[in-house]
């Protein structure tokens, strides 16, 4: 991912995600992280018109799907007497057909995904205690957000993740953005959009590009030893890194929580 990227996905973060804290549920007691498959729901109503489909993706998940039309979607009121079928319509687009199926396809087993994901909250649990860990869901969108931040939930938009090579990916995407959307990415993405929720930037509007993009390079490092791995690379996570190796008395909880960005020289 390049610069503009980083900020772009710190600046959707801010404003998606610094009004609330995620809670902790007793699907997710403890550091087991399992991702809650909305997307077979969504898949079945917008494929076959199966109703009995819509009818528990809006019992079982209200807020998922409040989020996907009225949020990410942008599509109406989710009340609205006509928005199932605006929703069912959105998606009879014969990309969209053809997205839905290969994203049931490429994830029909998410096994690594958990395992992943629950490795790492374990992890982040230890370096951050007491950190509240989020339920995770999966959704199909239409290649307008890779993660969304809701109240207590982590979305992870399905379609944004299936592979460099994916050929409809060539006719919207530069090479270096398609770098990012495969599978190998979806944890730590979930980790950064996460992070960036519970420690958002004050005051953002305000502050230098510099101090944008150490805030999104502690982030990063972060997410990095979360991982054990150097996933993220890039000359401010690298001077973040440095000044680490340099105060060794500094908590994790410390670096993501100081907002003084002048001890980065």
């Amino acid at each position: 991912m390049n610069k503009a990227y980083y900020i772009l996905f710190l600046l959707a973060a801010l404003l998606a995600g610094c009004s609330f804290r995620l809670k902790p549920t007793e699907e997710n007691e403890g550091n087991r992280v399992e991702v809650k498959r909305y997307d077979r729901l969504q898949a079945r109503y917008l494929t076959t018109g199966d109703f009995s489909a819509l009818q528990q993706m809006n019992t079982n998940y209200p807020m998922e799907t409040r989020t996907l039309v009225e949020d990410v979607l942008q599509l109406g009121e989710v009340n609205d007497p006509e928005i199932n079928t605006t929703f069912l319509n959105f998606y009879q687009d014969t990309l969209l057909q053809t997205v839905i199926v290969d994203v049931e396809s490429q994830y029909a087993d998410m096994d690594d995904i958990n395992e992943q994901l629950s490795k790492a909250f374990e992890h982040l649990c230890r370096m951050l205690p007491n950190t509240e860990i989020p339920v995770i869901y999966s959704q199909i969108g239409a290649f307008d957000q890779s993660i969304v931040i809701g109240d207590k939930a982590i979305g992870i938009c399905l379609d944004k993740y299936l592979g460099v090579n994916y050929p409809a990916y060539k006719k919207f995407y530069s090479v270096q953005q398609r770098a990012s959307m495969q599978r190998r990415n979806i944890v730590p993405d979930c980790l950064n959009f996460y992070l960036v929720s519970l420690y958002p930037m004050e005051n953002y509007d305000t502050r230098s590009q510099r101090e944008k993009d150490l805030h999104m390079g502690k982030i990063m490092w972060t997410v990095n030893r979360v991982l054990g791995k150097e996933f993220f690379k890039g000359p401010f996570v690298n001077e973040i890194h440095g000044y680490m190796r340099k105060h060794p008395g500094v908590t994790v909880r410390q670096l993501l929580g100081n907002d003084d960005y002048s001890v980065f020289k």
